[in-house]
């Protein structure tokens, strides 16, 4: 016998098993007013709403629902209202531009967009069938007592369609299914022990690859969620303290912000021997990762993925035979990517290209066949990042083939902030880079030759924030004579790179 793995089975178990219990505390500091105390069985309440209202305008099974929103209840009782149902969520980051969030809509057909209403009045015009507002229209988008149609279920389904940026201007689509998520959710929570009795700290954006799957993973287990609007490093040691918080997740920025709070905190760090933190994107150097556990007393937990991986590939967990290392040593062995995950083949090209294949992988690129098949090829996911692999079956990144720069977390395109350089009136050449950063991971940085003209890096900075996100901007700009080419006149970013990296263990960007 056979059933299909959809994600609100993980929901419905929450409902069976925990339903009485409080599931869900969402945010308190909002525009709108937060949802109460959710029980997990509200939680289902409100997503049936979600679904029932869907039915009444008409969306069938594969339609489309935008949301731009900051971590809030009502964010994450979509990810079960919209695909649980049979329709698509498509999560769009709230720090992109307007021109940004448009393309997005209208690139995935989406025929309804919900948004927070701190972002409300800069997307309202967006031509979509229904727009609504989280927070004014809930009576309407998540009534209680309402029973949506039934959805038989097919795994193989697009659940939802993740953009991520690349190597070009515009993102693309990444469409995961029913059982990508279910997988990646599960053997998430099976690496991580999830369970019960965890409590999990929202400081990883829900827009991110659908929270990693932890939305899901926490829900199915019955582990209660602390939604975190705005991360700040003082306002998650509260948290933790607060709510007895065990888990998290979060990109190197979210550490060193943790760390610093650390320094003013009065009286004993809160979840000492208790919290593991979970850490994706460019690693922390290992003095970080020493003092996550030195300062803080907490885990941690290495990573590696891609949007297109739903996203977990590899793992790195403190391991028994590490036990009689000294903290230095464990901090040098955690700064590595991570051993393959359950279920996950990786490997490494004879180029040095990380090649991956699981159950986990995209179907493909949202209306992007030429993509698709640029990204699978020969039965193997293409990751574009460079690594090698160790004796232990470790991989370590070593560089990213695609230029995509890692910065708190965010995918930077570089190619897309050299174009936005190249409109300045008095910048002749620019080339784009990630240099190694302790707060940020890799911060973005502009090398820049100039027409002659002095100019101001701040005024540059202000030029392309009428164009670009703010995270895209660089925040280091420097100005060359010249920047190095190879003979058919491209851009040579690896010698531009390697001073910035040489003392390095690993060399991105």
């Amino acid at each position: 016998m056979e059933t299909p793995l959809v994600v609100n089975d993980f929901l419905e178990r929450a409902a069976l098993v925990y339903g009485k219990r409080i599931g869900v505390i969402d945010e308190p500091d909002q525009p709108a007013a937060p949802f109460g105390p959710l029980t997990y069985s509200e939680l289902a309440d409100r997503a049936r709403g979600l679904a029932a209202y869907l039915d009444a305008i008409g969306l069938v099974e594969g339609d489309r629902v935008a949301i731009v929103s900051h971590n809030s209840a009502r964010m994450l009782t979509s990810f079960f209202g919209v695909s649980g149902w049979g329709r698509v969520l498509v999560p769009i980051n709230f720090r992109l531009t307007t021109e940004e969030i448009e393309y997005i809509v209208a690139h995935s057909g989406a025929r309804v967009l919900l948004a927070d209403s701190e972002i409300a009045e800069t997307v309202r015009h967006i031509d979509v069938e229904h727009f609504h507002v989280l927070g004014d229209d809930d009576a309407m988008l998540f009534g209680r007592g309402k029973t949506p149609e039934a959805w038989p279920g097919d795994e193989r389904a697009t659940a939802t369609i993740n953009y991520t940026s690349g190597t070009t201007a515009r993102p693309k689509g990444v469409q995961l299914t029913h059982r990508n998520l279910w997988l990646n959710a599960s053997k998430f929570a099976l690496h991580m022990g999830v369970n019960d009795r965890d409590v999990y700290l929202h400081t990883l954006p829900q827009f991110h690859v659908n929270g990693w799957g932890m939305p899901y993973g926490v829900t199915g287990m019955g582990g209660q969620h602390i939604i975190l609007r705005k991360v700040d490093g003082a306002e998650i040691l509260r948290r933790v303290d607060d709510h007895g918080v065990t888990i998290m997740c979060g990109a190197p920025a979210v550490i060193n912000m943790v760390l610093d709070a650390a320094k003013e905190w009065d009286g004993p760090i809160p979840g000492r021997d208790r919290v593991r933190v979970i850490v994706a994107g460019a690693p922390p150097p290992t003095t970080t990762i020493e003092r996550v556990g030195s300062e803080l007393g907490w885990e941690f937990i290495q990573i590696y993925g891609l949007t297109e991986t739903s996203p977990l590939l590899t793992v790195n967990r403190h391991r028994q035979e590490w036990d009689v290392l000294s903290p230095q040593q464990r901090a040098k062995l955690l700064s590595r990517a991570g051993v393959p995950a359950l279920g996950m083949q990786v490997t490494v090209d004879d180029e040095g290209e990380v090649l991956a294949k699981s159950n986990t992988v995209l179907s493909s690129y949202w209306d992007q066949p030429e993509a698709t098949a640029e990204a699978l090829c020969d039965g193997w996911f293409r990751t574009g990042d460079g690594g090698t692999m160790d004796d232990d079956g470790y991989l370590t990144i070593t560089d990213r083939k695609k230029d995509v720069i890692i910065s708190g977390g965010e995918n930077v395109s570089s190619i897309e902030v050299e174009d936005a350089l190249l409109h300045h009136p008095h910048i002749k050449e620019g080339a784009v880079i990630g240099i190694p950063d302790e707060k940020w991971g890799e911060l973005v940085t502009a090398l820049i030759v100039s027409d002659g003209t002095t100019l101001d890096p701040k005024e540059i900075q202000e030029f392309l924030r009428r164009t670009l996100a703010g995270f895209k901007v660089p925040r280091h700009i420097e100005f060359r004579e010249e920047l190095p080419r190879t003979a058919t006149g491209k851009l040579q970013k690896a010698k531009l790179r390697e001073p910035y990296w040489r003392n390095q263990a690993r060399a991105l960007g």
